[in-house]
Order: C-alpha cells, then sequence, then structure tokens
C-alpha cells in the first residue's frame, strides 16, 4: 500500500461525502459563474487539508457532519487565498495549469475569490459551533497578514530566520494548524487534545513550505517552474538565508541585494542558487525540516486509534518526503 493510501484508509468513506459536499458547494445556476468554479472544482489535488481535518476527528470516533462541514469550510478558505495569491503574485500557473487569473482575467480571478470566501464562511455556520466560525474568521485575516508580511520582507534589505519563519507562520503553518484543530474542535475534543492536534498541524506546515522552498533550487520542466523562481519575485528563503549568514563574501551579499531588489539577472539568480548548494544551505533546511518532523511522529504517541496514529505519521512523512 503506497503512503497516500495509507493516510486516507481509516477515512476513505468520509473522504467520499467531503467530496460530495464540496462539490455541490462550488455549483451555481449562472452559467459564467458555474463554468469559473467548475475549473476550480477540477483542480482539487491530493486533497492533504481536508484530510487532515477527517484524521483529527477520526481519532475521537465517528466523523460527524460538523467534521465534514468543517473539512468544506477550511478547503474553500484555502482555494479562496490560491486564488488571490496567483493575483497578487502575477502568477499564471497553479501545480503546472494555468491559474484562474490566467483562464480569465484579474477582475473576474478577485471576484471568484471573494465568492469562495464568502461561501467558506456559508459552511462554516452550518456547523452551528461558534468556535469553528470564530477559527475560519480569524483564519482569513491571518493568511492575509501573511501576504503581508512577505511583501513587506521582499522591500526590506535585512534578512533573518526570524521573518522567514513568522511569514510561514501566518501563512502555511496557520492554514494546517487550523486543519487539525479543526477536526479536533468538530469532535467536541478536550483542550488538551486540540492543543496537540494544532501544534502537529503546525509542524506538518512548516515542513511543508520548508520542503517547497527546497524544491525551488531545483528546476523541475514538467511544472513549469525553473530553479529560482523565488528569487526572481525577489523571495529569500531558508536555504539561502543560511548561506548570507555564513558568508563573508561581498559578490554573494551583492548578488542577494539585487534580488530583493529585483534587479538580478537570471545568471546571478543562477550563481546565488549554486551558491546556497555549494555552502550548505539545502542541507540546513533538511536538518530543520527533519527535527519538525522529529517533534511531530513525538506527539503522535498520545493517539490511541492505530489507524489513524499510522495515517498521520505516513502524512508527515509525505510531506518531508515529497519529490519534485
Amino acid at each position: 500500500m503506497d503512503k497516500l493510501s495509507i493516510i486516507r484508509q481509516p477515512v476513505s468513506e468520509e473522504l467520499a461525502k467531503y467530496r460530495k459536499l464540496f462539490d455541490e458547494s462550488l455549483t451555481h445556476e449562472d452559467d459564467f459563474l458555474g463554468r469559473a468554479l467548475s475549473y476550480v472544482r477540477q483542480r482539487k489535488g491530493k486533497m492533504m487539508r481536508p484530510l487532515l481535518v477527517l484524521l483529527m476527528a477520526k481519532e475521537k470516533g465517528e466523523v460527524s457532519d460538523k467534521s465534514l462541514r468543517s473539512a468544506v469550510t477550511l478547503e474553500l478558505l484555502h482555494t479562496a487565498s490560491l486564488v488571490h495569491d496567483d493575483v497578487v503574485d502575477e502568477s499564471g500557473e497553479r501545480r503546472g495549469q494555468r491559474s484562474v487569473n490566467a483562464v480569465y482575467d484579474n477582475k473576474v480571478a478577485v471576484l471568484l475569490g471573494d465568492y469562495l470566501l464568502s461561501t467558506s464562511l456559508l459552511e462554516a455556520t452550518l456547523t452551528h459551533d461558534i468556535k469553528i466560525v470564530r477559527l475560519i474568521s480569524r483564519l482569513g485575516g491571518i493568511l492575509s497578514e501573511g501576504e503581508i508580511y512577505q511583501l513587506d520582507n521582499i522591500k526590506k534589505e535585512r534578512v533573518s530566520e526570524e521573518a522567514y519563519f513568522r511569514v510561514i507562520e501566518h501563512k502555511t503553518a496557520s492554514l494546517f494548524a487550523a486543519c487539525a484543530e479543526l477536526g479536533a474542535l468538530s469532535a467536541n475534543a478536550d483542550e488538551e487534545y486540540v492543543r496537540r492536534a494544532k501544534r502537529f498541524g503546525e509542524l506538518v506546515g512548516i515542513c511543508f513550505q520548508i520542503r517547497d522552498d527546497i524544491f525551488d533550487y531545483y528546476a523541475d520542466p514538467s511544472i513549469g517552474k525553473p530553479t529560482g523562481n523565488d528569487m526572481a519575485e525577489g523571495k529569500l528563503t531558508l536555504p539561502v538565508i543560511y548561506a548570507l549568514k555564513h558568508t563573508k563574501r561581498e559578490d554573494v551579499r551583492e548578488w542577494a541585494a539585487r534580488v530583493k531588489r529585483g534587479e538580478a539577472t537570471v545568471e546571478e539568480i543562477a550563481q546565488l542558487v549554486d551558491y546556497t548548494k555549494q555552502s550548505g544551505g539545502i542541507d540546513y533546511a533538511e536538518q530543520t525540516m527533519n527535527r519538525l518532523h522529529g517533534e511531530a511522529v513525538e506527539l503522535l504517541n498520545a493517539w490511541t486509534n492505530e489507524a489513524v496514529r499510522n495515517a498521520l505519521k505516513g502524512y508527515i512523512d509525505y510531506v518531508v518526503e515529497r519529490k519534485l
């Protein structure tokens, strides 16, 4: 059995119910809006975030309608944030497919993202749980804060791990933490379980982002993503932050400064990528990710449902071991 099958196995029936609810939330009688929502609906991916909601609920017994609705509301909010992110980043692709703003335009993409956000909040009210409504409402703000922090970081000359992790904590980590917390809350779990679940989700999110950032140092023609894509957007991630912290070379610092100013050439970005690899930046990021992975696995000792525990272990393993 492959890793994804192990992850899905404890909640396979519930996942099918989730898919039906999610698809229903992305339908509309208007022809134009219906087609736009259909395009979004066809790009579901591996459903890693809904899976985390369902697994956290499954540990506490049967997965209720509240848990299913929680998974739907979270995925709708996540989808809305991706649609908006592509507009902000002026990106024409998402997971190797044309982004919504590329298929339509920025105006449609922004409005569609707003519609998805509104639908997410509506789904949250169907849980009839004010804690869940409050969590989803706050999460939207946290994700926006993360985008703003990232844009602000690009403008600043100084780079640091603290600033890097601040962005992650308000973007990827907050999203995965919310998935796990929603699953626990929807199952009416005790405060200690909610706390452990949320921390597990946060660790998953940090590892997920570090792995994504490492990917950017290697070309992948299959998804149309060249080496140094983040740098081309003015972003300096953990591997290069480590390299800069431990270098005395002025040319390397100048390459990084030019990246931040949006002035770096393709050749300078390639040189900075190569230097980062040679100076141990990738190794450092891998070590950081593996340390956080170990903390996440340690947390799972408290889980009593063996199938769920194995699925969650497979989940964090999959996040860390992903390949381009």
